[in-house]
């Protein structure tokens, strides 16, 4: 998903489609190399899920989630992914990161310090859900041999189309609850499916040499952050559905 940010500040290269034609058809087993970088991928990925969860905790001390918070986000991102991936630029990269990810948590810790409000134990199990689907999926990527998974490129990007164009309608001529449900499910279903597609592009771009791992970290953590808000808002509206129905049965 940054892949579609990143567009904006990294130049096309007319060669890559020769190459990610080639690696539709690529039926090879992951190398050790690869094995590697999928490896510090995941580390980076897990210091900026901390570097978040560091942020959502100031903003609850503080209060300091928001628009700033927000622009510091995209600033700090934007920042990332226009420093050339050279050894010596390493630090500042994985530095960037981590306050990209920060500043993520703090401005999303207004609906956090909500859903904490409704039931603590939305926030546990939501991010409990995000991790398994994270897993279970980010696994069929890496040990499929069938690079076709990248095919589901083209239909997200349509997704996020659509996602895009129904979130303006609504903000122009209002939305209602229904488009809003829609939004909320079919927007869990593309990330989701993103999940697949940004690690089968991680794996392919790392056989052909590209070993940014701080770039592939933040492809996955804008994944994972996507899924685990939508699972939090629906698990989040559901709450009181579920908590009528254990006092009706109580009742009876």
């Amino acid at each position: 998903m940054a892949s579609l940010f990143s567009s904006f500040f990294e130049p096309n290269i007319s060669s890559s489609r020769g190459r990610s034609h080639d690696s539709l058809k690529n039926f090879r087993q992951i190398s050790p190399a690869v094995q590697a970088h999928l490896k510090r991928v995941y580390s980076c990925l897990c210091f900026a899920l901390i570097a978040s969860a560091v942020g959502v905790f100031f903003h609850l001390l503080w209060n300091i989630g928001g628009v700033i918070t927000f622009l510091a986000c995209m600033g700090s991102m934007g920042w990332l992914l226009s420093i050339p991936a050279y050894p010596y630029e390493e630090k500042k990269r994985v530095l960037l990161l981590m306050v990209s990810a920060l500043c993520h948590g703090a401005t999303l810790g207004p609906l956090i310090d909500l859903v904490i409000q409704i039931d603590p134990r939305i926030l546990i199990s939501a991010f409990v859900g995000t991790a398994l689907a994270f897993g279970c999926f980010s696994g069929a990527a890496m040990l499929g041999r069938r690079r076709e998974w990248i095919y589901l490129g083209g239909l997200l990007s349509s997704g996020i189309s659509i996602l895009f164009w129904l979130q303006f309608a609504s903000s122009i001529f209002g939305g209602s609850a229904a488009v809003f449900k829609f939004e909320l499910y079919f927007g869990l279903l593309v990330f989701v499916g993103y999940m697949v597609v940004d690690t089968q592009k991680i794996i392919e771009r790392a056989h052909f040499g590209d070993m940014d791992y701080v770039k592939h970290s933040l492809d996955l953590f804008v994944d994972f952050v996507a899924v685990f808000v939508r699972l939090l808002i629906i698990m989040a509206k559901n709450a009181p559905e579920k908590s009528e129905k254990e006092k009706r049965k109580r009742r009876c």
